[in-house]
């Protein structure tokens, strides 16, 4: 491995490492995209051959068998994940998954055992942490700007009904809180730096395919609680609200934010709420969080530095949704 540059291969030709993933990451500083595998060898020579990749497999064994392959991006369905990464680690690449890390706590402490038995770096990819929006929002919280925590909602939705759709299979980890309330799961433990002492539920599940398509849930932390509601039957939204003592701050998008738009965080404390609350608008320029995480990480591989998000979080998220699934 150069120390100039991570090279990365790409397992499965996943939309969302076609569409965003892989043109944000042929961006990233310090990042080249250099192959990509698929089952079906013709799609992912049209895929490298769409996107400038120099080389497609028909298999993912080869790619992890690429000398030239320094880490890999592993965007497989959610049951595929542990499985490809513990291989990957195994051909000492250094792992990108896509959230959520397992299918379970127990998974996710298996993938990273074999990651560090290996020496190879891993990590869950929540892009939306490494926004500047969110760090900026995070420093805001701690500093006090809107006084102790007290409160967290959010929502994250979209409507998916298509029984063809990976994320509509039960068997591979599909559902709306593996898909998306994941993120309401794990904005909540970082906003409040701390894990769920007290866990609620309701989760509504299609009859015939078996996933939650409607889940909510309330996490009480030591001083303050965190509620939520994902969808996958539902208008897609998504919005989060944090509450402290002394103000609020709420994002215009918080989690697939436009790379090519300025984001807005609204602050908001004292004024005469809620007629005409005082509000200051923070504009951040834009920002592409698939081209940040890239970058983070590759600076990670090639600084030898910690990845900026541990994968031991993931396990204490997966721990959060076994308890929401068990008592909903």
């Amino acid at each position: 491995m150069s120390n100039d540059v991570v090279r990365w291969g790409v397992l499965s030709t996943a939309r969302i490492g076609v569409d965003k993933v892989i043109p944000a990451t042929r961006k990233a500083a310090r990042c080249e995209v250099v192959a990509i595998a698929s089952r079906e060898l013709a799609r992912a020579q049209a895929v490298a051959s769409a996107l400038g990749i120099e080389r497609a497999y028909g298999s993912y064994e080869a790619l992890l068998a690429d000398p030239d392959v320094d880490a890999v991006y592993n965007p497989l369905p959610n049951d595929l994940h542990a499985p490809w990464t513990i291989a990957a680690a195994g051909a000492g690449k250094h792992v990108l998954c896509e959230k959520p890390l397992g299918m379970d706590a127990v998974e996710a402490e298996r993938m990273i055992a074999a990651c560090e038995e290996a020496g190879v770096l891993l990590m869950e990819a929540f892009m939306y942490r490494l926004h500047p929006t969110w760090e900026a929002v995070r420093e805001l919280v701690i500093s006090g700007r809107i006084g102790e925590l007290r409160a967290v909602q959010s929502w994250f939705s979209y409507f998916n009904d298509d029984p063809n759709d990976i994320r509509n299979v039960a068997a591979s980890g599909g559902g709306a809180l593996y898909d998306i309330g994941c993120y309401s799961v794990n904005l909540s433990r970082m906003l409040f730096g701390t894990e769920p002492v007290r866990i609620q539920g309701s989760v509504t599940r299609d009859p015939v395919t078996g996933i939650d398509t409607l889940t909510s849930g309330i996490l009480g932390f030591a001083d303050g609680v965190a509620t939520f509601t994902c969808a996958i039957r539902a208008e897609p939204d998504q919005r989060v609200h944090i509450y402290g003592a002394n103000g609020r701050i709420s994002f215009e998008i918080p989690f697939n934010i436009p790379p090519d738009l300025p984001m807005r965080v609204f602050v908001t404390a004292g004024g005469d709420p809620p007629v005409r609350p005082e509000t200051e608008v923070l504009t951040f320029d834009p920002a592409n969080e698939y081209t940040i995480q890239a970058e983070r990480f590759a600076a990670a591989v090639l600084d030898r530095t910690p990845v900026p998000i541990p994968p031991s979080d993931a396990v204490g998220n997966l721990r959060v949704i076994e308890e929401l699934f068990r008592i909903g």
